[in-house]
């Protein structure tokens, strides 16, 4: 575990309806309010967060419109008292799925936010996925030069991974978030109750990113996780506050040192996102959910970390049984090496033409590793094509 990872007590989960982890960013620092049940209290939170608002510029995925998206829209309306002003609230809804991270639906934003009399003292407020979240926080980068911005996330994979750490853009038709801006948002608001209704197969996919974390920084944590994935996949609200904490704390500490990739430290959250990336890029954009395509890519980053002598094959082991508890998948029979070579080098972790790996040297702990034959690459892809 990173020595600045704050140490939590992973053998029992937090009993509390509501914690809050610091990104630290100096001025720029903000909350990450995590809480169960509170749902109905999230306009005040915002007012709160970001006294004198004014306008709230409301971009919801149309799939949580009813009940999550009008419940926060008049939250907003209502969660004031006798003192303050009036808000006003313009929403626009986006189609669900990968495929609105595009350049249309960035243009359709931003025509509507000037109809709206957007200007830069809106606050623009993103309910929804990483999808509405990325796509919203590049708008709130853009417009104007960029507006105070709030992300609202409706799935767990937001919750822990797209909604922190302020990486915002959108997919070029053979890049995924190639185009986009780092913008930190002022707030962001968790409730695990927003996850009762989302798609079990769109929940599930989050704990891809959720393990991630255990690999990457905290093997405690990946030890918890072995323990109390049913927990989760039942989303008992103990265990996923739990778990949001966790991953949100390990990323907000990542980011807080690395905010812009400068020194490479940042780096280690993409693990298994080159592989995953070009899998979602290869296959089509919504072929496989990002969560899922993560998943696989961890795998063949692990494969790829044994081959070179790096990682040991009981710690692979370990990785595949929980990622087949949490009931995600670990391998992709379509994967071609052929065509996921050249869209990996278009990452942006190509530097002078030569592509870097994050991989495991043990649970909690990975490297970024560069100048690997490709034949291994290869072989690592190729691996995923067999049913296992």
């Amino acid at each position: 575990m990173n020595p600045n990872t704050r140490s939590t007590p992973h053998s029992t989960p937090r009993s509390t309806t509501r914690s809050t982890t610091t990104v630290p960013l100096g001025d720029r620092s903000y909350p990450i309010h995590i809480s169960s049940g509170q749902t109905d209290t999230l306009g005040r939170s915002i007012r709160d967060a970001i006294p004198g608002i004014s306008h709230a510029v409301v971009v919801m995925d149309e799939s949580v419109v009813d009940p999550w998206g009008d419940q926060l829209c008049q939250s907003l309306v209502n969660g004031h008292s006798a003192n303050d002003q009036a808000v006003r609230v313009s929403r626009i809804e986006i189609p669900s799925g990968e495929s609105s991270k595009s350049i249309e639906q960035f243009d359709r934003l931003m025509q509507w936010m000037l109809r709206e009399n957007s200007d830069r003292a809106s606050v623009l407020i993103a309910v929804g996925g990483g999808v509405v979240g990325d796509l919203a926080g590049y708008a709130a980068a853009s417009f104007t030069r960029g507006i105070r911005f709030v992300q609202v996330p409706t799935t767990l994979l937001a919750m822990v991974d797209s909604s922190v750490g302020g990486k915002t853009g959108i997919n070029l038709p053979g890049a995924k978030n190639m185009v986009g801006a780092f913008w930190q948002p002022s707030l962001v608001l968790v409730d695990t109750d927003v996850l009762s209704t989302l798609d079990e197969k769109i929940f599930l996919s989050g704990l891809g990113e959720v393990v991630k974390y255990g690999v990457i920084e905290d093997a405690e944590f990946f030890a918890w996780l072995e323990t109390n994935a049913d927990a989760l996949i039942a989303r008992d609200p103990d265990a996923l506050r739990h778990a949001i904490e966790t991953s949100c704390q390990c990323k907000a500490n990542v980011v807080g040192e690395d905010e812009r990739e400068s020194t490479g430290r940042r780096a280690i959250l993409n693990y298994g996102h080159t592989f995953a990336h070009a899998i979602e890029a290869t296959a089509g954009y919504g072929t496989l959910l990002h969560g899922e395509a993560v998943s696989i890519g961890m795998q063949m980053a692990a494969r790829l970390a044994l081959s070179l002598g790096m990682f040991d094959e009981a710690s692979l082991v370990r990785q595949t049984e929980l990622l087949r508890k949490c009931q995600l998948p670990i391998d992709y029979a379509d994967a071609d090496p052929a065509k996921m070579l050249p869209v990996m080098m278009k990452d942006k972790k190509v530097a002078h033409g030569k592509l870097k790996f994050v991989l495991p040297s043990r649970i909690g702990c990975v490297e970024l590793v560069d100048g690997i034959d490709d034949d291994l690459v290869v072989a690592a892809i190729g691996q995923s094509t067999a049913s296992r």
